[in-house]
C-alpha cells in the first residue's frame, strides 16, 4: 500500500482510526512504546482492536525503577508479550571504556553518541523484519516535533513506514482518555515529571517549563532536547 496515498485521508483520522488502518495495512507492524503517557493510550486503544499486538520497547540499561514496574502493570493488564531491546554489549562496553558510564554529562555530541548506542542502534535491529511502527510522537511535545505527519516513509529506518496517530491530540486529550479509561499510567508524572526517559538525564518540570524541558537539563539553552529516534542532527 503507498503511504503517499493514503497518508492524507488518514492524516484527519482519529487515533483509533490510524491505529486499525496501521494494523490492517501492513502485514508486520509493531508500537514502540517508552511507557509514558501516551504509550498508555496507544496500547489500550491497540489492544482493543486486535489481540496479538507487537509491542517493542527500549532498556537502555538507565531507566528509572519506575518504568520497570510500568512494563509489568502493562504486560499484566492486557495480557500482551512486550519485546523488551537492550543494546549490544560490545557498543556499550566501547563507549564506557572511552568516555566514561556518564559521558553524557560531558558534551551535547557524547550525549547523543550515549543515545544513539543505548536507544537508535537498538531500534534498528529490533525494526528488522518490520514493515511500519507506531510512535506516540505530539507536534505540541515540542518544535522538533511540530511538522510531524500521522504517517509518512521513515528516513531513519530505510523501507519502513513511521506512523503517529496521536501527532494532532494536546497533553489534556492524553490524559482525558487516561482517566476516562483507568489506563495504568508512570507513577513520575504524580512527581512533576513532563516527559520520562533515563534516570540520570530526565528531572521534573516547573511551572511554564516546555514538556521536555526535563531532558538533559543541563545543556545549553538552544540544544536539541532530542536522543535521535526522531530527529537527526543534520
Amino acid at each position: 500500500m503507498s503511504v503517499a496515498v493514503t497518508n492524507e485521508p488518514i492524516a484527519g483520522a482519529a487515533p483509533e482510526e490510524v491505529l486499525r488502518w496501521a494494523l490492517d495495512s501492513f502485514p508486520r507492524v509493531a508500537i514502540v512504546a517508552s511507557f509514558q503517557a501516551e504509550s498508555s493510550v496507544l496500547i489500550d486503544m491497540a489492544a482493543g482492536i486486535r489481540s496479538d499486538v507487537r509491542i517493542i520497547t527500549l532498556d537502555t540499561g538507565r531507566l528509572p525503577q519506575a518504568t520497570y514496574d510500568m512494563i509489568d502493570r502493562v504486560r499484566d493488564r492486557y495480557s500482551i508479550a512486550i519485546d523488551v531491546v537492550s543494546p549490544d554489549p560490545v557498543d556499550l562496553s566501547e563507549i564506557v571504556v572511552e568516555h566514561g558510564a556518564n559521558l553524557f554529562y560531558r558534551s551535547p555530541d557524547l550525549r547523543r553518541l550515549c543515545c544513539d548506542v543505548r536507544k537508535s542502534r537498538p531500534l534498528a535491529r529490533a525494526l528488522r523484519g518490520y514493515d511500519a511502527w507506531v510512535t506516540g510522537l505530539r507536534r505540541q511535545q515540542s518544535t522538533t516535533r511540530a511538522q510531524t505527519p500521522v504517517v509518512a516513509p521513515d528516513p531513519e529506518h530505510e523501507g519502513l513506514t513511521k506512523i503517529a496517530p496521536l501527532v494532532s491530540w494536546s497533553k489534556d486529550q492524553v490524559w482525558a482518555y487516561i482517566r476516562d479509561h483507568d489506563l495504568p499510567y508512570h507513577p513520575l508524572y504524580e512527581r512533576g515529571y513532563t516527559s520520562i526517559g533515563c534516570d540520570p538525564c530526565t528531572r521534573a518540570t516547573t511551572a511554564g517549563e516546555d514538556e521536555r524541558a526535563g531532558r538533559w537539563w543541563w545543556e545549553q539553552e538552544g540544544e536539541v532536547k532530542e536522543c535521535g529516534l526522531h530527529w537527526a542532527a543534520k
